[in-house]
C-alpha cells in the first residue's frame, strides 16, 4: 500500500496538517487513498462549520437590535392606529354590549 507522504498529491502544510491534492474522480491511485481523502474533507467541513458558527456570533447583537427595533416599529403603528379600534362615541353604542337596546338578552329582562 502507498503511504501519503510517498505520493505526488501529497503536500504538508506550514502547520503540519497534511493536504490531500488528489481529485477522486480522475487520479486516486489506490481505493484507501479515497478514503483518507474523504476523512480529510470532514476537517475542511467541521472548519467550514467553525466559521460559520463564529460569523453568527459576531451577527448576533446586531440582529437583537433589529428585532428591539422591529418590535418598537411595530408597536409604535399599533398604537398609532388605536384610535381606529376605540369605540367610545356615545351616538353609536355598541349592539353587542348587554345594556344595548337592540341585544338579545334585553329582550328577557
Amino acid at each position: 500500500m502507498l503511504r501519503c507522504e510517498d505520493c505526488e498529491f501529497f503536500r504538508r502544510q506550514s502547520d503540519g496538517s497534511p493536504e490531500l491534492l488528489c481529485d477522486p474522480f480522475s487520479n486516486i491511485k489506490e481505493s484507501a487513498c479515497l478514503s483518507k481523502w474523504q476523512i480529510a474533507q470532514l476537517g475542511v467541513i467541521a472548519q467550514s462549520h467553525k466559521a460559520t458558527l463564529a460569523m453568527y456570533r459576531r451577527l448576533a447583537p446586531l440582529q437583537e437590535k433589529m428585532f428591539q427595533h422591529m418590535e418598537r416599529e411595530i408597536d409604535e403603528a399599533e398604537e398609532a392606529d388605536s384610535w381606529k379600534l376605540q369605540d367610545d362615541d356615545p351616538d353609536h353604542p355598541d349592539p353587542d354590549h348587554p345594556d344595548h337596546p337592540d341585544h338579545p338578552d334585553q329582550f328577557w329582562r
